[in-house]
């Protein structure tokens, strides 16, 4: 008698989504959402639009000046959070002498993993949230007065006013290293509830910064469970919530607008001969669905985005495949979501990022922390850029699409094949720049012996 998993046996489950028996067995697969259609229809029962994309963007804009005196560090970018693209054709060559394959087109590297504040692509999410809640707060109170230069908000009185709130957030550390940086920074008080995943120095930075950090011996799911139920025994506390929030979201989808611009500035287009693929490392799925989105609205049917996910925490193509969403968790099918890559250490999936991305999301992929690991040295061999494992998930994506059957099946079913010559891929780097050398040697060296 096979095992019961959410009232039906195993054997069934694999019957009816195949793909179940290949990630209970932890290996690495392809698989292509059915679910996916042309733009023109999905944006029909989508509850966010292009022009909530743009409202982030402008509200993004005018706290530019209030980020430039606060942070000097984002001074070279006008008080504007933004990445480099950088072509990386040597990792491009690397990647196809070691898996004996021609990646179709040019490969690039979107690098938030050294965005200004908190080095990760949760700048993006976390700060947009952070600074959205605070205006708020301000405008309820009178504040700032119409044309004020929202550098003012640096001033004692606001500081003051702010620390009459609490925020909170559960992180495996990115997004709690965004949300606590900013927050501090501002004058609120915060608390972090950290998975056990959690890196040490990540704790460590919180804490210096004036951070409440409360840990957790289990992972994600528990860490933000509890610290939604302990933000809601408190009136003052707002609860940042990275499953549900349509304000995180659309703070990563600001990236497209950026992306955009970045692109036309290098004359790459994007169109039926010029399409783009770009892979994202996916845990609970707010961060990579909101680019992935932003994507979607910027440059429509012509960009194919793919979510990247470790074997042993698989959580969203598990939800979207069985389409439960965030009613399943990878712990229901017997894998423990342990991974190097914390970040994506996650077992339960954003129910609101699965539907949402349900009609737009191209795909996702799994890959072994080995092979994490190893491509993370290749980096370094060639390019000299150093990332967390996490950030190498989606050096991946290139590759199945030169060499993986489900990939080439998605490319002949839309008509790819003949301008994938003049494809680009674009690989989102999604954090490193903040880990301290020795932990980035040590990922290396690690690298390097797998090799």
């Amino acid at each position: 008698m096979s095992n019961m998993i959410l009232g039906k046996h195993e054997a069934e489950w694999h019957r009816q989504v195949p793909i179940t028996a290949d990630l209970q067995a932890l290996k690495e697969i392809c698989w292509i959402n059915p679910g996916y259609v042309p733009v023109s229809q999905a944006v029909l029962d989508s509850p966010l639009s292009m022009a909530d994309i743009r409202d982030a963007s402008d509200r993004l804009a005018r706290f530019a000046p209030y980020l430039m005196e606060v942070f000097p560090e984002t001074a070279a970018t006008g008080g504007i959070l933004e990445s480099p693209l950088r072509r990386i054709d040597r990792m491009q060559a690397a990647l196809e002498r070691a898996y004996g394959c021609t990646i179709p087109g040019s490969l690039w590297l979107k690098m938030d993993s050294h965005l200004a504040i908190s080095g990760s692509i949760k700048a993006r999410g976390g700060i947009y949230e952070v600074l959205k809640t605070a205006e708020d707060i301000a405008l309820r109170h009178g504040l700032p007065k119409p044309g004020d230069d929202y550098r003012v908000l640096a001033e004692d009185r606001f500081r003051q006013l702010f620390s009459q709130y609490e925020i909170a957030v559960g992180s495996t550390g990115n997004l709690g290293l965004s949300i606590g940086i900013m927050s501090a920074a501002l004058g609120f008080r915060v608390t972090v509830h950290m998975s056990a995943d959690a890196r040490q120095w990540k704790k460590d930075l919180l804490r210096q910064k004036g951070v409440q950090v409360v840990e957790y011996a289990a992972d994600y799911s528990v860490a933000i469970t509890q610290g939604r139920k302990l933000a809601l025994q408190n009136p003052m506390c707002i609860f940042i919530d990275d499953e549900n929030s349509q304000t995180l979201f659309l703070g990563y989808a600001v990236a497209a607008l950026r992306l955009a611009e970045q692109l036309r500035r290098e004359d790459i287009p994007v169109d039926a001969q010029h399409p783009l693929f770009v892979y994202l490392p996916c845990g609970v799925g707010g961060g990579p669905g909101g680019v992935a989105f932003g994507l979607k609205m910027v440059f429509g049917d012509h960009v194919h985005a793919f979510f990247a996910e470790p074997t042993h925490a698989s959580c969203m193509v598990l939800g979207m495949a069985t389409r439960l969403h965030q009613a399943v968790s990878v712990q229901d099918f017997g894998i423990d979501s342990k991974t190097v890559a914390d970040g994506l250490a996650v077992g339960r999936p954003s129910g609101f990022v699965g539907r949402l991305m349900e009609p737009f999301l191209s795909g996702c992929y799994t890959l072994s922390d080995e092979r994490m690991f190893r491509m993370l040295a290749q980096l370094v061999d060639t390019e000299d850029i150093r990332l967390e494992p996490s950030a190498l998930a989606g050096m991946w994506g290139p590759v199945l699409s030169a060499r993986d059957p489900a990939f080439a099946g998605y490319i002949a079913r839309h008509g790819l094949q003949a301008a994938m010559p003049r494809a680009n891929h674009i690989v989102w780097a999604t954090g490193g720049s903040m880990v301290p050398r020795a932990e980035l040697d040590s990922y290396y060296q690690k690298g390097k012996s797998l090799s």
